[in-house]
């Protein structure tokens, strides 16, 4: 299995209240959501192509972080085999949005939350990406993620000792 690589926009966009809507387009074959992305090429930035995708697939142009938001990984199917793919995901704020694109007749275009596009992509590496996506705010820099705080379990030290408290009664020989 050969490792390849591809990038992807994540495009986004301020509502009027201030919330945040993601786009996600529909594959060509299975019709399952994802973002817009392709092979990256040694003929543009990885920037430029997730942007070339953008609107190659969804219609969408705008401003492309110069900065990757992350990464994920997925395996794709090939005619006899499965390849391991990383995708390079840059941040995308769109400005405008077309009625008719190259790929218009072969895909859907929807705007959901981040939080609910989480829910709608099947790769777990994807999901993960748009469940702990936080923008950054209005400017074109690369959204936070959101820090994932881990708390230790409380240990109770009774349970530990296997007695009460740290004292053991010790035979004297």
């Amino acid at each position: 299995m050969r490792k390849t690589r591809q990038v992807a926009a994540l495009p986004i966009r301020h509502r009027e209240d201030g919330t945040i809507e993601v786009c996600l387009v529909t594959t060509r074959e299975t019709q399952r959501w994802v973002i817009p992305k392709g092979w990256a090429t040694n003929k543009r930035t990885n920037a430029k192509m997730a942007a070339l995708e953008a609107l190659e697939e969804a219609g969408l142009e705008g401003k492309i972080s110069g900065k990757p938001l992350g990464f994920y990984r997925y395996f794709k199917r090939q005619i006899r085999t499965f390849e391991l793919v990383r995708v390079e995901v840059f941040t995308m704020t769109v400005e405008k949005e077309r009625k008719k694109w190259p790929e218009a007749d072969q895909r859907e275009r929807i705007w959901v939350s981040p939080a609910e596009a989480a829910t709608m992509v099947v790769e777990p590496g994807l999901s993960a990406l748009l469940a702990d996506f936080e923008p950054a705010g209005n400017d074109n820099s690369p959204p936070k993620k959101k820090k994932q705080r881990i708390k230790a379990p409380k240990q109770n030290p009774t349970k530990l000792t296997g007695g009460k408290g740290n004292s053991k009664k010790h035979k004297s020989p």
